[in-house]
């Protein structure tokens, strides 16, 4: 028996090799317990064994959810002016404040087209690379946003995943093979905006319910200069955004 977990050796074997994709709830928990998860972590796990077992919901079988409840809009006009968006599974920015869209629009996340993918635009447009100053972070980012939940078993995001494996290459299909589908949840962004200037920006990234199946992404200025240059870039008075600890 493997001690930690109570699990036998040849067990874990089995799980490792993928020759049993059925754990059980407590082996499960056994193994969450022993690995120190947070609860983020587990109910990705969880999430991850019912991917293997053929789980299924409407909501995989109808696609990325791109409708945003009246009340989601509501607390997003409240978070203006900083940068703050709505998006899918899909990466698709489903609604946003202004403050976003002028923090992102100059380097041409919108020009394909609304709703704009994130995804696509990291991996496929020259003005994200010019746009993050550590583009390998947010590529990472987004893999793993993209790995999170159903990721094959919903086949608009298979086609997207298809997609950019076709159009991003290796930088795309490296970080596929070997990025965890758990994006962080929060963090500091360090951008080179093409009007702005050098920015770190704290980011949230905060899960809506499982019905909405939707992230409500919020940006702040990580320090004053940037707080000032946002200010700016947002045609407002200097002091109108606080920066945060980031």
């Amino acid at each position: 028996m493997a001690p930690a977990t109570g699990v036998s050796v040849e067990y874990l074997i089995r799980l490792e090799h993928g020759r049993d994709r059925h754990p059980s709830p407590p082996v499960l928990s056994a193994l969450a317990d022993t690995l120190r998860l947070s609860p983020r972590e587990r109910v990705h796990l969880h999430q991850l064994t019912k991917g293997m077992s053929g789980f299924s919901c409407g909501a995989v079988e109808n696609g990325p959810n791109r409708t945003v409840r009246p009340t989601v809009r509501a607390i997003l006009d409240q978070l203006g002016p900083a940068p703050a968006a709505v998006t899918n599974r899909f990466t698709e920015v489903l609604a946003c404040t202004e403050g976003y869209r002028r923090l992102m629009a100059p380097s041409g996340l919108f020009e394909q087209g609304e709703p704009a993918n994130v995804a696509r635009f990291v991996f496929t447009q020259p003005g994200a690379r010019e746009l993050y100053a550590n583009w390998d972070a947010a590529a990472d980012m987004l893999v793993a946003s993209l790995k999170q939940g159903p990721f094959r078993a919903d086949p608009i995001v298979s086609a997207l995943v298809d997609e950019l494996t076709v159009t991003a290459g290796a930088a795309f299909t490296d970080r596929l093979a070997t990025l965890p589908g758990l994006p962080p949840s929060g963090g500091v962004i360090r951008f080179e905006h093409p009007e702005a200037g050098a920015l770190r920006l704290a980011y949230e990234s905060l899960e809506l319910s499982v019905d909405d199946d939707q992230v409500l992404f919020v940006l702040l200025p990580a320090d004053t200069a940037s707080a000032s240059a946002l200010d700016a870039l947002l045609g407002r008075r200097p002091g109108g955004l606080r920066a945060v600890a980031g």
